[in-house]
């Protein structure tokens, strides 16, 4: 039996791309009899994870949880280490998977890094690991040196990380083939070894009638109607590109309604209004987060049309799921979104008034022409990004 330490996610299932790409990596593999997963969680602080809300979990003591065929382990972080949260909580995680490695006489074990946040110091663990007769993969997740919300340090801080994170990777794989073309290039001194899986979906329908009360009760208590609302789904952060959305929508002449599915960030929201005054436009609307899959899936089958706006990283999970659910999504036009999207969304630009002038001649498509891109988005997920698919080509690297 292979056993594969992941490490790196909040958690399972929990707000992110990660935590959705393990709970859907464990689902599908879990009647698997040649892998056993072991898969490393906060245990506090923010996005802290809490089985009793995740569907098929049983705890088993206030550390450890199973989850299908996982065997899931909490870590507790300091709470006043501010942003060094991220790198204590992957160090403190790689140490524990070495313990239990050894413990449990654990025979060419693969532990997975989620992200590039300890490069500096993973040398040291990786020759640990390869005494043991193990190997470790890498997945760098897209430009976090990118991200508006770093400091000019602590950006210059990701960018080495990245460098030694893939140095010392003994695989690494991409959720985007322009992560994996980067990787090569920018790296090509250490010859990396690199392969790409991307991020999956699926094309089913909402379990959720249409006048099922759990939706009907949404839509009445966030003031929205079928098919009057546009929609995004996303963190709240800079690099998603909710200023130029919000921004772009009040310049625009529809009369649907915008709605805001997100993890509110009250400074930046403060900030943000200071700028655009969005709260007295009515068709503004933050609804905030939605945690029942069944529910936001719904939520997206009735979006007259879904906007896109991020800007940092790969193929991203809210983009799969929109281009599975959605017929109609607008897509900033970055080479990662272009690669998932292809000729199945239209793209806009952040330039001013491009936004706003592709939703007005939105508002006035035929439904034909709607029901057309829908086609070719569900064809998009189904050749490419379907959960199974995916699923096979992890059971091919771990198995």
């Amino acid at each position: 039996m292979q056993h594969v330490f992941i490490i790196g996610a909040k958690g399972i299932g929990n707000y992110g791309g990660y935590e959705t790409f393990l709970q859907k990596l464990v689902k599908y593999h879990k009647d698997n009899d040649r892998i056993r997963y072991h898969i490393a969680c906060k245990a506090n602080g923010q996005g802290a994870m809490d089985e009793t809300k995740l569907p098929g979990a049983k705890t088993d003591d206030a550390s450890h949880f199973t989850y299908f065929n996982a065997e899931c382990f909490k870590i507790n972080i300091p709470e006043k280490l501010g942003p060094a949260q991220a790198i204590y909580y992957d160090i403190a995680a790689l140490r524990e998977c070495i313990k239990l490695i050894k413990e449990q006489g654990i025979q060419n074990p693969i532990i997975y890094i989620l992200a590039c946040r300890v490069g500096p110091f993973v040398g040291h663990y990786v020759k640990q690991v390869h005494k043991l007769g193990g190997q470790v993969f890498l997945n760098p997740d897209g430009h976090e040196w990118k991200r508006a919300k770093w400091s000019a340090p602590v950006r210059r801080y990701w960018k080495v990380s990245e460098a030694g994170m893939v140095k010392h990777a003994d695989l690494v794989v991409c959720d985007s083939i322009n992560i994996e073309k980067y990787i090569q290039t920018e790296y090509a001194k250490y010859h990396p070894k690199t392969t790409f899986i991307a991020y999956g979906s699926d094309i089913y329908p909402s379990k959720l009638a249409d006048d099922d009360e759990k939706f009907t009760s949404w839509l009445s208590d966030k003031g929205v109607s079928r098919f009057n609302y546009y929609l995004v789904v996303g963190r709240f952060v800079p690099e998603n590109n909710f200023e130029t959305m919000i921004r772009e929508f009040m310049k625009s002449n529809s009369k649907k309604d915008f709605a805001i599915i997100t993890t509110q960030d009250r400074d930046f929201l403060a900030e943000l209004d200071n700028k655009l005054h969005f709260k007295n436009d009515r068709r503004i609307k933050f609804v905030g987060t939605v945690y029942d899959q069944e529910l936001l899936k719904k939520i997206r089958e009735n979006a007259y049309g879904y906007f896109h706006g991020h800007s940092v990283g790969g193929t991203n999970p809210s983009l799969l799921e929109a281009l599975g659910s959605t017929k109609l999504n607008l897509l900033l036009n970055v080479v990662f979104n272009e690669e998932v999207g292809q000729d199945a969304a239209i793209y806009w630009s952040k330039e001013e008034g491009n936004l706003a002038g592709i939703i007005d001649q939105s508002d006035k498509m035929e439904q034909s022409e709607i029901d057309d891109y829908g086609r070719k988005a569900k064809q998009r997920i189904k050749d490419a990004y379907s959960w199974q698919f995916i699923a096979d080509r992890y059971d091919s690297i771990f198995g």
